[in-house]
């Protein structure tokens, strides 16, 4: 896949799933549980309870709603504070994220050189990831609370999970693969780069050898015009010593 549509899809996801995790922290109804009934009488009396990060309401048959809301930061329950801390963590690393993917895509022109955009969206994708994660995390430390107190025999209420924590579940899905595409068009740039730093060393040698080689081109062809020269001259010198030797032979025989 180009590297440019892996980050337009990896903005896409991490967007989508930043706007389901604050949805859902926004949401009512994150435990929702139902009394009563028929049970063979004749008049029906049922109950809804349901609870979210900020309050817990009730709602009769005549649509009569009580409402509670929790008090102040240091009086909720330990698992509210714990899920209300791990998704604003997750929401304020996400818009980080976004602003260090903004900067590092490569159809943005700000962001400065090219190392600098594919440090920003590497750092980038690892905000989403991360906060992703966190998220995650907080809707597992709610929804085993509430599996939990199901299970548990002191509680007369069981309490079923709601909607807003599988919406939420799939927030940080969107948001994880969104961030390990940025990932992954960033190991393309990286390698794409290693790719063209080998390619120019390899052409660089490759014109060292081919500026040494004249120069071993013209060693060679000294040697071989010095060794033709002092062939001949050797051959000058025995062709003048056996002309002299024929001459002082010839007036002797005569």
């Amino acid at each position: 896949m180009n590297i440019r549509v892996l980050q337009i899809w990896g903005f896409l996801q991490t967007v989508l799933g930043w706007i389901f995790i604050a949805s859902s922290l926004a949401m009512e109804g994150w435990k929702v549980a139902a009394t009563g009934g028929q049970g063979g009488s004749a008049v029906v009396t049922v109950a809804w309870y349901w609870s979210s990060l900020w309050r817990a309401c009730s709602t009769d048959a005549n649509a009569v709603s009580n409402c509670y809301d929790f008090p102040v930061l240091w009086s909720v329950e330990n698992h509210v504070q714990i899920v209300r801390a791990l998704l604003m963590s997750g929401l304020a690393i996400g818009v980080l994220g976004f602003i260090l993917s903004m900067v590092g895509m490569e159809c943005t022109y700000i962001g400065g050189k090219e190392n600098e955009k594919n440090r920003a969206i590497f750092f980038g994708g690892l905000c989403h990831t991360t906060s992703g994660l966190l998220a995650a995390s907080g809707y597992g430390v709610y929804a085993w609370h509430v599996s939990t107190e199901y299970v548990s025999p002191g509680f007369e209420l069981k309490y079923d999970l709601g909607a807003p924590l599988f919406l939420g579940w799939a927030g940080c899905l969107f948001q994880v693969t969104g961030g390990l595409f940025y990932l992954v068009s960033v190991k393309k740039l990286w390698s794409m780069e290693n790719s063209n730093t080998l390619d120019l060393m390899v052409s660089a040698e490759e014109s060292k050898h081919l500026h040494s080689s004249p120069t071993d081109l013209s060693i060679i062809s000294d040697l071989s015009t010095r060794s033709k020269v002092s062939t001949l001259s050797a051959l000058s010198i025995l062709s003048s010593s056996t002309v002299s030797k024929i001459s002082h032979k010839t007036p002797s025989s005569v």
